[in-house]
């Protein structure tokens, strides 16, 4: 007997094949996007009351949210796959490379053997691809996400609670970092941080260009160098400042560096899967309360992957 859902979707999409396939992966993009929002409003209503009732209540959260994480990844797969996306059949490269394509903005139409793809286009389609890598990985990792994320988020509460502390939820929208430290300096500052995430942004950015003998070697380390590239180094790594500054990119231990420098503040990073980490110990302040920034690193948060929240008094 064919699964109800699947029907019903198939009905969908035969409803919806006025949309453009542009609409189609928007669409996706913004219900992916929903159920992100849902789960951050589920999490803050279920933070209420006994211990013991905030703990069941998070479980019952995390069991809901899997189930609608794993329709919804269904559903798209099979509007893709309405679309001629399907990795079943011989044409799997070319399908996977029109829709990173597709992802990224760029067109399909075909172009002249003499045409050369800007730089910005180049980037644009190295990045959709990594991104597009990501959710494949994700996805075929994701009958192990629920019960890794509540292993981990289980040994983060165990470091946390008898330190009094607890995580206060950031938005998953490749400004978690930044937004993560804005709420720590608002906690830190009584209230209001002298700067919001676009301006951490761009003093990290700033902070990396003069200090770039000190950041280009662990940039090489990080980011491969394309065979075909005919950008410089200097180039490749300015491209990369200006990521960091005026987009989405989501930042790691390179911007993480750079804020305990422009902040001058000492830097610590929890986590439910790795080792907790310290950053900028030379500005820590001994005997002195509530000086440090704190974070919370999530590997296998949202089934999305890696995110960063703020860690705060209970």
């Amino acid at each position: 007997m064919e699964d109800a859902s699947s029907e019903t979707i198939t009905d969908k999409v035969s409803q919806e094949n006025h949309e453009t396939r542009d609409e189609i992966l928007s669409r996706h993009r913004k219900e992916i996007s929903q159920l992100q929002n849902k789960e951050m409003e589920l999490k803050k209503a279920a933070a209420r009351g006994s211990k013991a009732e905030q703990k069941l209540k998070k479980k019952q959260v995390e069991e809901e949210i899997s189930q609608l994480s794993a329709k919804l990844k269904k559903k798209h797969n099979e509007e893709l796959a309405f679309l001629g996306y399907s990795s079943s059949n011989g044409n799997e490269r070319s399908n996977l490379d029109n829709l990173v394509k597709a992802v990224a903005g760029v067109s399909l139409t075909a172009q002249s053997d003499h045409s050369k793809p800007s730089k910005s286009t180049k980037r644009r389609e190295k990045r959709a691809q990594q991104e597009a890598a990501r959710d494949r990985r994700i996805e075929e990792e994701q009958s192990n996400t629920v019960s890794d994320r509540m292993i981990e988020n289980e040994q983060l509460e165990k470091k946390l609670g008898p330190l009094g502390l607890t995580v206060n939820e950031i938005k998953p929208d490749g400004h978690c970092l930044y937004r993560a430290v804005e709420n720590q300096m608002d906690f830190l500052s009584g209230g209001s941080s002298p700067y919001n995430y676009q301006e951490l942004r761009q003093m990290v950015a700033a902070y990396m260009r003069d200090h770039s003998t000190d950041y280009m070697p662990f940039f090489l380390s990080e980011n491969v160098v394309e065979g075909n590239s005919n950008e410089s180094l200097s180039e490749r790594f300015e491209n990369y400042c200006k990521e960091v500054e005026s987009t989405a990119a989501w930042g790691g231990q390179l911007e993480l560096g750079a804020l305990t420098h422009c902040l001058r503040k000492h830097i610590i990073i929890f986590s439910g899967s790795f080792p907790d980490v310290e950053m900028g110990k030379e500005y820590k302040s001994d005997g002195v309360l509530n000086s440090s920034i704190r974070l919370s690193y999530h590997k296998h948060a949202f089934g999305l992957g890696e995110h960063y929240n703020s860690v705060v008094p209970v």
